[in-house]
């Protein structure tokens, strides 16, 4: 047994989108065998009051909390304009949440301290400086410098993105020598998925293996029936959506794909469900069959009431966890490769993938009048989820913890 302290971007309760599932579920499979204490950022839209965070408590030994920090444009101008840093390094950047870390180390002996994602890698240098004996261990969530390439690349193909573009040209370069800074100063690296893992050790070489812990879910928490309380969609997206592959996925699906649907099907309807829509987003409001449901208190009984998921994504890293979401809800899928990077799964057998947007339609189509075949994908696909239940995949943690702790010989 290890006693851990572990730091979140989020508070990960409720457990509502990709960074809070996958670390609600580490801190649930941990606590199975260690002594945990959290220190994490909360959200605007997030509670830290003990009656709303109980499920968090009975996990932690302690909880710590500071609200997110709130950058003014000209703040974030200036940092981008006079400082080497990328932006996701300034993002989280909070003097409170800096001292109650370094009280934390002083007043406890921990054997670990966990550092969930990029934002709050900077934290490295003052656990290094506070408490150097601590082993450190900095799981990326994504391979930040190749998500940022990959935007740029999408926004080069648009006039009106080169703007954005600009921004991800400089960002590229700085993630470049921040994740490799940030991989090379860890006494251990995890990551999502062997894609991303390839990417780290291209991009930073550390002398000790990159690990491979990929998310995990509760899949028997998503095996409910629909309710006849919620409107029934044809298809389902869900994500966070104010986060940019998933902005960039719905408003390409809407302009290239959803007209060739509508047109076949016209009947047909498409929910987008997630918290923060983006204000670009806010004209697919007018468009016929679209819905935008803003912030939902769980996505299951949105996928329990669809036939078809879609993740039409053209960038991104990491995996995404709603794809696990999805199958083991034992739901139909339709994804670019994109999509599924990052999980072994096959085409027509688990999903069903597609590149171009007319590929795409014509998979949805095909999965909409045809039920039996959905029917044949959901099972398969929920037999595929198994493996990414948090009880399978946490304790691989277990490992890298005895690999640092060793005494060196």
């Amino acid at each position: 047994m290890a006693s851990i302290l572990i730091l979140t971007p989020q508070l990960p309760y409720p457990p509502h989108q990709g960074t809070s599932l996958r670390n609600y579920h580490i801190l649930r499979g941990l606590a199975q065998r260690h002594t945990l204490t959290l220190l994490s950022f909360v959200d605007e839209n997030q509670s830290a009051a003990p009656e709303v965070i109980r499920p968090l408590q009975r996990l932690c030994a302690h909880i710590e909390t500071v609200p997110v920090p709130r950058r003014k444009t000209a703040v974030r101008l200036r940092q981008l304009l006079t400082t080497p840093l990328p932006d996701m390094a300034h993002r989280l950047h909070c003097p409170e949440f800096t001292q109650k870390l370094r009280r934390l180390l002083a007043a406890h002996h921990f054997d670990l301290v966990q550092i969930e994602g990029i934002e709050l890698a900077r934290l490295i240098e003052t656990v290094r400086a506070d408490s150097p004996q601590r082993k450190i261990i900095f799981d990326d969530h994504n391979a930040e410098a190749e998500l940022q390439r990959r935007n740029l690349q999408t926004d080069l193909r648009h006039p009106r993105r080169w703007l954005a573009a600009a921004y991800s040209a400089v960002q590229v370069r700085r993630l470049r020598r921040f994740e490799r800074w940030a991989c090379q100063t860890a006494d251990a690296v995890t990551c999502v998925s062997d894609a991303d893992r390839q990417h780290l050790l291209r991009l930073a070489a550390p002398r000790l293996p990159i690990a491979v812990i990929p998310n995990s879910i509760d899949v028997e928490s998503y095996a409910a029936p629909a309710t006849a309380d919620l409107p029934y969609y044809d298809l389902v997206f869900t994500g966070k959506m104010d986060y940019r592959p998933n902005v960039d996925a719905v408003l390409w699906f809407a302009d290239a794909v959803w007209p060739a649907i509508r047109r076949a099907r016209p009947g047909t309807t498409w929910a987008i469900v997630g918290q923060k829509p983006h204000p670009r987003l806010q004209r697919l409001r007018q468009v016929a069959g679209v819905t935008l449901t803003g912030w939902v208190e769980s996505v299951q009984p949105y996928l329990a009431a669809t036939a078809v998921v879609i993740m039409p994504f053209r960038i991104g890293s990491g995996t995404r966890l709603k794809l696990i979401e999805a199958m083991a809800a034992g739901k139909a899928i339709v994804s670019t490769p994109i999509g599924a990077e990052g999980f072994p799964v096959r085409h027509r057998q688990e999903l069903y993938l597609a590149e171009t947007a007319a590929k795409l339609a014509t998979a949805v189509l095909h999965l909409l009048d045809h039920p039996q075949e959905r029917e044949r994908l959901g099972q398969a696909a929920r037999a595929f989820a198994r493996q990414y239940d948090w009880r399978t995949v946490v304790p691989r943690f277990d490992a890298i913890y005895d690999q640092v702790l060793q005494p060196r010989g």
